[in-house]
């Protein structure tokens, strides 16, 4: 008898217990709204927006945002939306808005130049690609693809026309759903660009350059040639001619800076071993360090040539002294002696 009771007990305490298992295996299988989701095809499916949606996952029921955006799904909608495909007893989780993003590959334009620039290297005269300048026909910030092109960025048609430094590149990008590529066309122009040294204002004939005066730029180096100057060793140095601001310079545009103006009182220096003397004079010439000008004498009135030496000193080029023709007969060789034997004659 007792052990028809014990019996007993125990099948009611399995029934009860496998009930319990199915109440608890029912309670997390029971579909459940999401905060937020991604997905990366043009449309939502049910499955992207609840879990454990079951056989009713893979159905479409709202179109995706557009590529690379994010929006918002009422849930009292997508609740209305569900209802018509039998999908019930959602715990939305208080939530009242669900979050839509729709995933992409980005390409901005920075990277597509440089793809470009890779491409034109060395290729009709172009230089590196990190000297080459691009610029698209039409503005271009940025381009949204669809998350699935995973491929590089490979260029099949490639024309270049060194005369107007106009391009026409497609690339293709592959994808991992279709075989056949994306195609993405570019036009534009490109140029190589060197380093110059620019004016930031406008310069008279004859002054010094200042730091504040000069600024580092990119130019087409058609522009400026190969005879371009740097900044650093512009600064400091004299402009031969007027230049307006946002001119590069050029190493013909400069010259040492003039230690000796036209017309400038200058101090005028004779050296000799043993010997240095000063005197003033007057300028006629302008010259740097090493140049030979013409200086008027202020005692003598005369005008003499000597070097600039330093700011406001020229160095007096001692004449070379000339030789007289007593000079010439004293430095010739004494005659031989006449042989006795040639005396008799």
């Amino acid at each position: 008898m007792v052990r028809s009771i014990l019996i007993a007990a125990a099948i009611v305490a399995g029934m009860y217990g496998a009930a319990f298992a199915q109440s608890a295996q029912d309670e997390l299988s029971s579909p459940v709204l999401r905060a937020s989701v991604t997905v990366s095809s043009d449309v939502v499916r049910i499955g992207d927006l609840i879990e454990n949606a079951g056989t009713a996952a893979q159905i479409a029921i709202f179109r995706a945002p557009d590529l690379g955006t994010t929006g918002s799904l009422p849930v009292s909608q997508l609740l209305s939306a569900l209802r018509a495909h039998q999908v019930i007893g959602v715990d939305t989780r208080d939530i009242r808005e669900v979050s839509v993003t729709r995933s992409s590959r980005l390409l901005v334009s920075k990277d597509i130049e440089l793809q470009i620039a890779r491409v034109l290297e060395r290729r009709n005269g172009l230089g590196d690609a990190a000297n080459i300048s691009v610029t698209f026909e039409r503005d271009l910030r940025e381009l949204q693809l669809d998350s699935t092109h995973t491929g590089d960025m490979r260029a099949t048609v490639v024309r270049y026309d060194p005369r107007n430094s106009r391009f026409d590149i497609t690339f293709e990008i592959a994808n991992d759903v279709t075989y056949s590529p994306t195609k993405l066309r570019f036009t534009g122009t490109a140029v190589e660009t060197v380093e110059a040294a620019v004016l930031v204002r406008s310069v008279e004939r004859n002054e010094i350059l200042k730091s504040s005066d000069i600024v580092v730029e990119r130019r087409p180096k058609a522009e400026v040639g190969n005879d371009i100057a740097i900044r650093d060793r512009a600064i400091g140095m004299q402009v031969r001619k007027q230049m307006r601001a946002g001119q590069a310079l050029k190493l013909t545009d400069l010259g040492k800076p003039d230690l000796v103006s036209r017309d400038q009182a200058v101090t005028l220096v004779y050296e000799v071993p043993g010997l240095y003397l000063t005197g003033r004079g007057k300028a006629v010439d302008s010259g740097t360090e090493g140049d030979v000008v013409n200086v008027v004498n202020l005692q003598s009135k005369r005008t003499v040539q000597g070097v600039v030496i330093g700011p406001g000193q020229v160095s007096i080029m001692a004449p070379t002294p000339r030789l007289t023709t007593a000079a010439l007969a004293a430095t010739e060789p004494p005659a031989a002696p006449v042989p006795e034997s040639r005396k008799a004659e």
